[in-house]
């Protein structure tokens, strides 16, 4: 099973390869309706996901599904628009193979973003988080099954799961932009569906501040593969358990795209120092 993964992963390479030879030191994830950092990366390569041997296609509305290969701030990236879910039916060990890509391809950096429901009181509907630890309720790892031991180890540590000095820079570059950026902790569960008011006050008690159905297993490959890894998220939704209103998806991927400015600035500041 290890030699066959690492075939997938050579034959994914090979793939990218042959639409741009650019060795890649940050790898970005695009969430939800986060598609507009993709506009700021000078594209040497477009490539649909379903060209990339090994790689999911992403169902959910608003992920576009292609790698796009160039550079950000100078820094040459490969940018994900669009990620996958263990909703939509993959496995995590699935949804995760385009990290291990990524990793393949050079990157030692890893940026994940994603919309998030905010269960803090005092933080809003548009507002960003550095996320700084996370929960996995998703009931898996992407870790289960036989460890490759070229691709990291058997128990990868997870006391700093995001990076202190990429979250300082990330701080650093929201106070000079003038951008409010709370730091928290991020709960990923399985969904589709969204949490009841039980689920809220269950999730804000063991500590989270912010809810979503992704991320976490893409975080703990990128450190089982000793990648830096940087977190943010855009609350798009209040779930404050007394005050809980009705929500779509339509009402969040506004929220996510209305907020989307700030974080394609943070994030294009943030990759310019690294």
């Amino acid at each position: 099973m290890s030699h066959e993964l690492l075939r997938r992963i050579d034959a994914a390479v090979a793939s990218v390869r042959a639409h741009s030879d650019l060795t890649v030191r940050v790898g970005v994830v695009l969430g939800t309706g986060l598609g507009g950092l993709a506009r700021m990366v000078e594209v040497q390569a477009s490539i649909p996901y379903e060209e990339i041997p090994g790689f999911p296609v992403p169902t959910v509305e608003s992920h576009s599904g292609r790698l796009l290969v160039g550079t950000l701030a100078g820094t040459p990236v490969a940018v994900m628009q669009g990620r996958f879910h263990r909703y939509e039916g993959y496995t995590l060990q699935e949804v995760t193979f385009p990290v291990r890509v990524l990793r393949a391809l050079g990157a030692g950096t890893l940026v994940v973003s994603n919309v998030s429901g905010g269960m803090n009181p005092l933080w809003g509907v548009g507002e960003l988080v550095l996320i700084d630890d996370h929960i996995n309720l998703l009931g898996d790892s992407p870790l289960v099954g036989p460890n490759v031991d070229e691709l990291g180890p058997r128990f990868p540590d997870m006391s700093e799961p995001y990076d202190r000095e990429l979250q300082r820079i990330a701080m650093s570059e929201a106070l000079e932009l003038g951008i409010q950026l709370h730091r928290g902790v991020y709960v990923a569960v399985p969904g589709p569906q969204l949490e009841t008011r039980a689920e809220y006050r269950m999730l804000r008690a063991l500590g989270a501040d912010v809810v979503g159905m992704s991320t976490v297993p893409e975080v703990i490959v990128a450190r089982h593969g000793d990648m830096r890894v940087l977190g943010l998220s855009i609350i798009t939704d209040a779930c404050l358990p007394d005050a809980l209103e009705p929500v779509d998806v339509h009402r969040i991927i506004e929220a996510a795209r209305a907020a989307e400015p700030h974080l394609t600035r943070l994030i294009e500041r943030v990759v310019s120092r690294i």
